[in-house]
């Protein structure tokens, strides 16, 4: 499996330096051959593999109120061992939202390592980011334990200031790659 992990790194075309960066810090993190799924709420081993999913529509985006980072994120999940980072987008998908893809999931689009915030701060994520489509016409029934609510915001009204903090920079490669 941790080839097929670092295949998925490897299959990320880099969107700027920092990117870049990641890249080379994952590769690195997954050669080491250190555990790569978290263990054990919330922390060990310190970093773990998030999918995170970034559902799209049309010029919308939907993101999750997560209860508890306090911020507006994909929806997602960590990585569990054995398990393909695309397997935990499928899982994670019907176990967060309610539905499932209606489409293969590709290979992801964005990686990001990034320190976590809110109650379970302490850890880093280590995040490949997905893209799946789906309609925001259909229904949706989110885990309303894990988040506060859900919302479809058009790209220029995502509200950065309260949200992952590579957002932006997804949302410019993403209109990059698709033209949008």
């Amino acid at each position: 499996m941790r080839q097929q992990i670092r295949d998925e790194i490897l299959s990320i075309s880099p969107f700027d330096a920092l990117e870049r960066d990641d890249i080379s810090r994952c590769l690195t993190w997954i050669d080491s051959g250190v555990e790569l799924c978290r263990a054990i709420k919330p922390a060990t081993p310190p970093m773990h593999l998030v999918s995170y999913f970034v559902v799209i529509d049309d010029g919308y985006v939907l993101l999750v109120d997560h209860r508890n980072a306090k911020l507006w994120l994909p929806p997602g999940g960590h990585v569990e061992q054995g398990e393909h980072p695309r397997v935990t987008v499928g899982r994670e998908l019907e176990e967060e939202l309610g539905f499932v893809a209606s489409h293969p999931i590709e290979a992801p689009l964005f990686v990001t390592i990034t320190a976590t915030v809110g109650l379970t701060a302490g850890h880093i994520d280590a995040s490949l980011w997905y893209v799946l489509r789906a309609s925001r016409h259909q229904s949706i029934k989110f885990d309303e334990r894990e988040f506060e609510d859900i919302c479809w915001f058009p790209f220029n009204e995502v509200p950065f200031e309260r949200a992952d903090p590579h957002m932006k920079r997804f949302l410019a490669k993403l209109a990059i790659s698709e033209k949008v």
